[in-house]
């Protein structure tokens, strides 16, 4: 999956959010957000792990919620990463992959 391609897909779904729930998606909004979504999967991972009330769910809902809140925080994170201008594969180049033996 191309994630530039993806951030594109991504970004009209979240416009269209933003137009049907009538907020201005800001530069604050964007990092909001992403804090949002990783405290879901806190709460979520909390849930999974036997840490937390399970508010009736069954451990197969607990761990499904688990798993999409992953996505989530990826695309928040990738919408973040659009709205400043990020090239992640770049990034992910000169931070991670330089490492590679």
């Amino acid at each position: 999956m191309d994630l530039k391609q993806l951030q594109d897909r991504l970004e009209k779904i979240s416009v269209g959010y933003g137009e049907h729930l009538g907020f201005e998606r800001d530069p604050d909004w964007f990092l909001l957000k992403l804090q949002e979504e990783v405290g879901e999967l806190t709460q979520a991972y909390l849930q999974h792990t036997g840490r937390a009330r399970t508010k009736g769910s069954t451990a197969d809902q607990i761990r499904d919620t688990f798993h999409r809140e992953f996505a989530d925080v990826l695309c928040q994170l990738l919408l973040f990463a659009k709205q400043h201008d990020v090239d992640l594969p770049a990034e992910i180049d000169r931070k991670w992959l330089v490492y590679e033996a």
